[in-house]
């Protein structure tokens, strides 16, 4: 998921009903971020990190892979009471193919972020992350990625990137 907000209680029990039940939970939240993902009942660890940098982004995506399959989501909301209480929200399947997997190899360099990504632990104390090997700063490598397209071409392998 990607959201620029996790705030709402139902939803993180949710998430964390799901984290119990050993599902690969890998989250970018831009800012306010609620719930608590360093519990060892977890038997997959759940990755939350927060990523700014040069350009402001207001993207929410959530992926969900089920029986084989990636179902991919865009949204106009983040996860807040606000949101989803008190106003009208949409979110709605990316149904091409093409359309889809370009997305999600943008989640996908986001996730690999090593330079400008903090962990968003319990404590609270937003260290960056840090990974051995080829340095990769999301909003930069995404730029390439977009750049070295053609308008009206299929996505690039994220291979290349």
């Amino acid at each position: 998921m990607k959201l620029n907000a996790l705030s709402d209680g139902e939803l993180i029990s949710r998430l964390h009903e799901a984290g119990l039940a050993g599902v690969a939970l890998r989250l970018i939240i831009r800012g306010i971020h609620c719930m608590r993902t360093e519990q060892s009942a977890y038997p997959v660890p759940v990755r939350a990190v927060s990523i700014v940098d040069e350009y402001l982004e207001h993207a929410r995506v959530m992926i969900f892979h089920q029986g084989g399959e990636d179902i991919v989501l865009i949204s106009s909301s983040d996860w807040m009471v606000r949101n989803l209480d008190h106003r009208v929200e949409v979110a709605v399947r990316i149904e091409d193919p093409d359309i889809a997997s370009e997305i999600r190899q943008m989640i996908d360099i986001q996730l690999r972020d090593n330079v400008k990504a903090r962990i968003l632990d319990d404590a609270l104390c937003n260290q960056y992350v840090i990974e051995r090997g080829r340095k990769v700063r999301s909003q930069r490598q995404i730029h390439k990625y977009l750049s070295n397209r053609k308008p009206g071409t299929q996505p690039v392998d994220k291979s290349t990137v």
